[in-house]
């Protein structure tokens, strides 16, 4: 799955409330699910999702793994569709028959609109059990008794760090506290005569590749909407004010000006030029499918994977780290619904399916039986993730119609904070609040 920062999707987020209203059922207007295709029945299925090059060859091939039992439906799987398209075709009345989205921090606000219909009846229809779903995925693709989406693989942010540079700097292993990242990140740093960084330990910008506040949250336990009343109390919270003290502490190190200028000459996240592939950084956080990336693209870097650090106050909380996934869905307004329904439920649910998916593009399978798969290709650096997964210990944003908005908020909070324009962290963390709490305020009245 390939996550971009959450400020580019963020627009989708507010209009579908403006567009939409109520639940949806069968074909965007309630009542019973929509029937299966009948088996004569010749069909297209349009799917959007925002898969690209080799990852959306390999989902096509399993879209379309689904005629063997309906070989009259043809899937139409249209790639690189982000989030606002999506919208727009929602509110234009011409939705994809599925809707696929990297983005699950936005379904709340959808299911809370009404732009993607409620599949609850079709699963208790088709008698499916849903805890062949871990918890944490049935956490994130559901909201408020209602089941908006389905997962489509899922993901853990783990820690790569490149073996080469941390053994020219003494080091065997990777941190697992907070401050021996700290540690390693100085002595992992190459400056060139001038003064300017050749190589960095890590990057503490947000956003920067993978580096997004609900990525770096579980380290030290911060938690978004964790006040009694459901409201935001992160400008209360000691977790989030020792994470942004880290944030500082690195910045002070590299100097701002040198980090903006290093940054600036660095290659795309999704590109061959990443930096990690370049060695231009030792270590950096990601999701088990940049495994499938430097296979691809940088075969001969010699790297490890681990869970990411945790805060020296939170020892037991090592091996895990933070989860969300792929979700897919059915928007509001499509003509047959009952089609999209068995589509979905064929690439959610099949073992065969997901287990290929997952060794093309390594994502991690989201069922119990696809996990367990003898056919799962599993090696040393994938392998972190499906322990990670299983531990027990993974930190997941439930959905809520304010989660994609928050996130956001903290964000861009982020961003100001490391450029300097934050200078009084607590205050800076008080406006935080009350925008997350007027975002409450509007969607819920609360």
């Amino acid at each position: 799955m390939r996550k971009a920062p959450m400020r580019v999707v963020l627009a989708s987020a507010a209009l579908l409330v403006a567009s939409c209203s109520g639940a949806a059922g069968g074909g965007g207007g309630g009542g019973e699910p929509g029937a299966a295709p009948a088996a004569d029945a010749n069909l297209t299925l349009v799917v959007y999702s925002k898969f690209t090059d080799r990852e959306e060859k390999a989902v096509t091939a399993a879209l379309q793994s689904f005629n063997k039992k309906f070989p009259n439906i043809k899937i139409d799987h249209r790639g690189n569709q982000d989030d606002d398209k999506l919208t727009q075709s929602i509110q234009s009345g011409s939705p994809p028959d599925v809707a696929i989205s990297f983005f699950s921090d936005n379904l709340g606000n959808w299911c809370h609109s009404g732009a993607f219909q409620d599949m609850n009846p079709y699963v208790q229809r088709d008698k499916i059990d849903l805890n062949v779903l871990p918890k944490q995925v049935r956490d994130y693709t559901e909201y408020n008794g209602k089941r908006c989406s389905m997962p489509f693989l899922a993901d853990v942010y783990g820690f790569y760090y490149n073996k080469d540079l941390l053994g020219q700097a003494g080091y065997t292993a990777p941190p697992k506290t907070t401050t021996e990242l700290l540690e390693y990140a100085k002595k992992t740093t190459k400056f060139a005569a001038d003064g300017s960084i050749e190589v960095a330990g890590f990057i503490p910008s947000m956003p920067f590749y993978a580096n997004e506040a609900q990525i770096w949250a579980p380290m030290w336990g911060a938690k978004y909407l964790s006040g009694p009343d459901g409201k935001s109390a992160i400008a209360s919270s000691p977790e989030w004010k020792e994470l942004f003290d880290f944030q500082k502490q690195l910045v002070d190190f590299y100097g701002r000006d040198k980090l903006e200028r290093f940054k600036a000459g660095l290659g795309d996240q999704y590109s061959p030029d990443n930096a990690f592939h370049k060695g231009k950084i030792a270590m950096m956080f990601d999701g088990e499918y940049r495994n499938a990336f430097l296979a691809d693209t940088a075969p001969d870097v010699k790297y490890g994977t681990a869970p990411p650090p945790v805060s020296p106050n939170r020892l037991d909380a090592y091996g895990g780290g933070y989860s969300t996934g792929t979700i897919i869905g059915i928007p509001k307004g499509v003509k047959n619904p009952g089609a999209s329904w068995e589509l979905i439920k064929h690439v959610t649910l099949d073992t065969d399916t997901l287990v290929e998916l997952s060794n093309q593009i390594k994502n991690l399978p989201s069922t119990t039986d696809s996990l367990k798969s003898p056919n799962l290709k599993v090696n040393e650096q994938f392998k972190t993730f499906l322990d990670m997964y299983g531990s027990g210990k993974l930190q997941s944003n439930p959905a809520s119609p304010v989660n994609a908005a928050a996130i956001k908020i903290v964000n861009d909070f982020a961003s100001r904070w490391i450029a300097g324009q934050e200078p009084d962290l607590a205050a800076g963390l008080a406006k935080v609040d009350a925008q997350i709490n007027d975002e409450l305020a509007q969607k819920l009245g609360k």
